[in-house]
């Protein structure tokens, strides 16, 4: 069988398409699936007449979601028949691009790749998972598997763009990366959100859907929710109380917690501390220079805000602390994360009713595994040959780095899965050249994006409702342990094929196995796949296929980490790489704070750069730049006009909305966009963190002013 002629042998065939009027229409069908946009994979129920998707509303019957779905997962059917879709592989650049066949396109790839690796060795082949790759569970897996097959260790991942601080704290203090803090929305009793909006974003690691209902419960009287974001977010105007702290201080508010925490007066579970930590001094040490007064000379904020946040956690006791890539992304990033654990430690709030419990997943089910602990003293592996000083961690290297591996000539050949680099990488004019110098460029996508734009091989891949799915690599981002199946809504339309075949063939055309066991990619159905990898946890995949809808576990699950994974059953309040960071930052702090700092944001219909183009829901939103009255005043910028907003590093244009709801001293550009894009504002040669390599992307010192007319 050729690879055009392929077709899912455990696929029931196209849904039925029944006349019954006998007017030459096929009647509607529905089915239930869920949306795999964004970490909440909400239910939603699917209309289709014959092939064609007419509507996507909300499941009322899913028992996660309740009913609920936002502009993203009802902008399904738009993003499927969305007028960039790629439909048939392509091969060329420019002038030069074409159509071809699926075994024209890869073995054309395959061939290239032989000759890259016979001349230069197989660590110049990289791989780059981008969101997309996130929610197509077996894609990814696939792609990993034929990465490691040809033996290049040239991984790189939309992890390192904006939350690398997390696992690296969970994996110092924990002794394990695959730690995932989860909100237990029925029993907190105080909820911090810093630098998170899940109104818009529904959560950055732990998935919230129905945020509105669900966050005015948070606030409801005696409960409380705070907010700390240099924005009037969303989810500001939902909270108890919402303090506007400047952007890049997260760190010095939760040090200044810490330490009053541990202070003469108290607020510690001393119990909890003596039995379950190890290093408590080290701890009080590392944060004693933070005091009132050079806490409220940081950060912004004043004394009475700060007094009365500290009054909440000691009257609670316990806390649950929410994080977002307004933290995350930052220069601070590591001391942040690293003290809001430490807060939740000593207060004795993880694993606890009150405060927070770890995710294990439905499926990855980690609660019934013994999971070996990281010493604390492991050292980063050094980052790829071009750039040693930014270091590896979890078999991948930082996205940072990739454009010097390019520019040296270490990487010549790049995959790309489900991601759109040059809205998301720094040096953007830098990379989009180097990037169309690469030998190969194979791109697997739904859409055209930037990046296809300058592919020598496009991949068209089956999107969201083209595929059966589990939400795999997101197991452990749901509110409660569950999981769900869904089938293919529609069969993969024009030519269009899983990202797990074209990996698995590619593969097979090379000489090297990507699928597992026996599978080939002739015999390989996503059921099969789905089998062998996600029926091993809680559910079986059997079971999952019967529900039709979410299958509940069970709620909150407490004690495992405690029992099974921390190192000798204590937290490392103080693991020394984080202790070094926070000493690294401080002699960085600024008293005289640059006038103007950027702070990143998500938008609503949107996620990163997908869905830019659809109209979902209404009109698209538009990526404006968000100004402070005095900051347009002082800059001679007023409300719809053009601006540039710079950096050392280099400038990106966009349209200027003026509003109170951002604090003084901050601009907000989002995240996803060509113009107004951040990657023009950031590099990765000199401004990376050293102890992850992420480059930083929050907290940068900007200038704006009007956009010069033309001959101006």
């Amino acid at each position: 069988m050729t690879a055009t002629e392929w077709s899912d042998p455990g696929a029931d065939g196209a849904p039925g398409t029944v006349d019954t009027a006998g007017d030459g229409e096929a009647d509607p069908v529905e089915h239930r699936s869920f949306c795999r946009f964004c970490p909440a994979v909400c239910g939603v129920i699917v209309t289709t007449r014959a092939d064609r998707v007419e509507k996507v509303r909300a499941d009322p019957d899913h028992p996660v979601s309740r009913g609920y779905t936002c502009p993203k997962g009802r902008a399904l059917g738009t993003w499927h028949h969305h007028p960039r879709r790629l439909d048939s592989p392509e091969i060329g650049r420019g002038e030069d691009r074409r159509a071809a066949d699926w075994d024209e396109c890869l073995g054309d790839l395959a061939a290239r790749l032989r000759s890259v690796i016979a001349e230069h060795g197989p660590s110049a082949v990289g791989v780059y998972q981008g969101t997309g790759a996130a929610f197509d569970g077996l894609g990814r897996r696939i792609g990993d598997r034929f990465l490691r097959a040809i033996g290049s260790p040239q991984r790189y991942s939309s992890v390192t763009i904006d939350t690398p601080a997390w696992p690296l704290v969970a994996d110092r203090m924990g002794g394990f990366r695959g730690l995932v803090p989860a909100l237990d929305h029925d029993q907190a009793g105080l909820t911090i959100a810093i630098g998170t909006n899940p109104v818009v974003s529904h959560g950055h690691t732990t998935g919230i859907s129905d945020p509105v209902v669900r966050l005015r419960a948070l606030a409801t009287d005696p409960r409380e929710l705070w907010v700390i974001d240099p924005r009037r977010t969303e989810t500001a105007r939902l909270a108890t109380r919402h303090l506007q702290i400047r952007p890049g201080t997260d760190h010095v508010l939760f040090a200044w917690l810490v330490r009053e925490l541990l202070g003469p007066d108290g607020g510690v579970d001393i119990e909890y501390c003596e039995n379950h930590t190890t290093g408590i001094e080290e701890l009080a040490n590392s944060v004693a220079r933070y005091d009132l007064d050079l806490t409220t000379a940081l950060t912004g904020l004043d004394r009475d805000a700060l007094t009365d946040l500290l009054a909440a956690i000691r009257r609670h006791g316990r806390c649950a602390v929410l994080t977002g890539t307004g933290t995350t992304m930052t220069a601070t990033a590591n001391a942040a994360m690293w003290l809001i654990w430490a807060l939740q430690a000593i207060t004795g709030s993880w694993e606890r009713p009150g405060g927070m419990w770890f995710q294990p997943g439905a499926l990855k089910s980690f609660d019934q595994r013994d999971i070996p602990a990281t010493p604390d003293d492991v050292p980063p592996v050094p980052g790829p040959a071009s750039r040693p000083d930014v270091p590896g961690h979890f078999d991948e290297y930082p996205s940072g780095a990739m454009l010097d591996e390019i520019a040296s000539g270490n990487l010549r050949a790049l995959l790309v899965l489900g991601g759109n680099p040059l809205t998301a990488f720094p040096d953007t004019p830098e990379l989009a050249k180097a990037m169309g110098d690469l030998e190969v460029l194979a791109v697997a996508d739904v859409v055209e994006t930037e990046t296809t734009a300058l592919a020598t091989h496009v991949l068209p891949v089956a999107g969201q409702l083209e595929r059966a799915d589990v939400p795999d690599f997101v197991d452990q981002w749901s509110p409660v342990v569950a999981s769900q199946y869904t089938a293919a809504v529609v069969p993969p339309g024009a030519d269009r094929r899983p990202m797990w075949w074209a990996f698995a063939r590619l593969g097979e055309l090379m000489d090297v196995k990507a699928l597992p066991g026996d599978l080939t990619s002739e015999t390989a159905s996503d059921d099969a796949l789905l089998d062998h990898y996600c029926g091993h946890g809680r559910f079986d995949m059997e079971s999952l296929r019967a529900a039709q809808t979410a299958v509940v576990a069970e709620g909150p699950v407490h004690g495992w980490v405690r029992e099974r994974v921390l190192p000798g059953g204590r937290w490392r309040l103080a693991p020394q790489i984080l202790v070094d960071d926070l000493e690294r930052v401080a002699a960085a702090e600024e008293f005289d704070h640059p006038r103007l700092e950027l702070v990143p944001r998500r938008l609503m219909k949107v996620l990163n750069s997908q869905l830019r183009f659809a109209r979902a829901a209404g009109a698209p939103e538009d990526p404006f730049v968000l100004v402070n009255p005095l900051d347009a005043e002082r800059a001679g910028v007023t409300d719809g006009q053009s601006v540039v907003v710079a950096t050392e590093h280099g400038s990106t244009t966009g349209v200027a909305k003026v509003s109170e709801e951002i604090r003084a001293g901050a601009v907000s550009v989002p995240h996803g966009w060509s113009e107004p894009g951040v990657g023009h504002l950031t590099t990765g040669r000199g401004d990376t963190d050293p102890v992850t390599g992420m480059v930083r992307q929050g907290g940068l010192a900007v200038t704006l002013r009007p956009l010069d007319p033309v001959g101006g």
